[in-house]
């Protein structure tokens, strides 16, 4: 592309940052970068009567918490400002354009743009070519651009907005599709080539219906909270109405950016899957390196501690539990498993041995090589002995590879955590 792209995120503060929002904010982005171009954060604050200082900072917060950077509030450029609110003598100017070309009139004390009565055709880089018939006045009557307390409509100040800013691609949701007409007459009155458009799929819930606000998954804002990863959202998100052409899911932001192309959005709405949110956040979780687990993590876990449990979490939030066992001597021992190893008669006499071999050892690397020679020993498989051993250790039934609890707690506790458990089987 011989011009420099320039998308643009305008988000509303009157309310939590929606998936639905977050996911458009993404896509321009990753176009924006894909190709060197730049990403506009304009906020759309005319509403005094519902904007608040909690909405904008959770907008703020939300996307610097994906990772996005922007040109815009707090990395101004030179097209700003970049709220609608302070920008109102940009909006006189250009509505006073439209006075002078004659096309907008009052009406009981508002203002109309008069619509030229004729087909408009569009190419939109994903829906592909519509045309919407505006000869008929009766089905499209002229628009409202400024109202009678003098603000001005969205249609015009956000055809505006693009326009001073430079903005050469507005990616949007597809319920917008229909606005577009609109301000391809607005642009065209004022002289101006527009923008390419395109109208990205929504996202509708797993059942197919409109993803609400009360909706599970619904607020951003709630991700972090529940342990989610930022680069596992991102991509949960960018594959929302976005299929790469290789058969991969897992990206880091980087292979997002080198991969993202509009013509590879999907027509179709995209279905939120909150499964399949937790399943690439446990695959990003994997892929962490043991100084960022550590790093991300907020329970006074070791470090191998967490490298013991890194597979088997899917939440940062599910890692307290998944190591207090580790953590709290007196843990709790789990009263099924407990049971379970009750009615193995073998049990009790097959741990009292190991806890005799563990006493001996004098490498304790050799420990998980000594449970198979105790149970071979006294005539048993290595699993009759490593399910009671796993409860002793952890009172759990699954978790940890044994090796690695054998590693972290040592032999000392080992042995007393085994003592402690021969008096519940007794």
């Amino acid at each position: 592309m011989s011009q420099s792209v320039r998308t643009r995120f305008a988000p509303s503060p009157t309310g939590y940052l929606h998936v639905g929002g977050a996911r458009t904010a993404l896509f321009n982005w990753l176009f924006a970068k894909h190709h060197r171009g730049t990403f506009v954060l304009r906020v759309e604050d005319t509403d005094a009567a519902r904007n608040t200082e909690e909405a904008r900072t959770a907008i703020f917060e939300g996307l610097k918490w994906m990772g996005l950077d922007w040109e815009g509030p707090g990395n101004e450029g030179t097209v700003g400002p970049y709220y609608q609110s302070q920008r109102s003598s940009i909006y006189e100017e250009w509505f006073e354009k439209l006075v002078t070309l004659d096309r907008v009139y009052e009406d009981d004390g508002a203002w109309r743009f008069r619509f030229e009565r004729k087909p408009v055709e569009m190419h939109d880089l994903v829906c592909g070519d519509v045309v919407i018939d505006y000869t008929d006045k009766s089905n499209t009557p002229d628009m409202v651009v400024r109202r009678s307390d003098g603000s001005f409509v969205f249609h015009f100040v956000n055809v505006v907005d693009d326009l001073t800013m430079g903005i050469t691609h507005v990616i949007r949701g597809e319920d917008h599709l229909m606005n577009t007409p609109k301000h391809l007459q607005l642009i065209e009155a004022f002289g101006a080539s527009p923008p390419a458009y395109a109208h990205i799929p929504l996202i509708l819930n797993g059942d197919g219906s409109k993803m609400s606000k009360r909706d599970e998954g619904a607020a951003l804002g709630d991700y972090p909270k529940q342990g989610f990863l930022p680069s596992a959202v991102v991509n949960f998100l960018a594959l929302l109405g976005w299929s790469p052409k290789d058969e991969g899911e897992i990206f880091s932001a980087i292979d997002l950016v080198n991969k993202f192309s509009l013509e590879s959005v999907n027509r179709a709405p995209a279905r939120f899957d909150p499964e399949k949110c937790r399943w690439v956040n446990q695959q990003h979780l994997m892929k962490l390196t043991p100084d960022e687990l550590l790093a991300a993590d907020n329970s006074e876990a070791t470090k191998e501690m967490l490298l013991s449990i890194q597979e088997k979490i899917s939440l940062l939030t599910e890692i307290p539990d998944a190591v207090a066992f580790y953590l709290d001597p007196d843990f709790t021992i789990d009263a099924t498993a407990l049971d379970k190893v009750k009615k193995n008669e073998s049990a009790a006499s097959l741990l009292k041995n190991l806890t005799e071999r563990f006493s001996e050892l004098t490498d304790w690397t050799l420990a998980k090589e000594a449970i198979g020679e105790t149970a071979k020993a006294n005539g048993a498989k290595p699993g009759q002995l490593m399910f009671p051993l796993r409860i002793a250790l952890s009172g759990k039934s699954g978790g940890p590879d044994l090796g690695a609890i054998l590693e972290i707690l040592k032999k000392d506790e080992c042995i007393r955590r085994l003592n402690r458990f021969s008096t519940l089987l007794s």
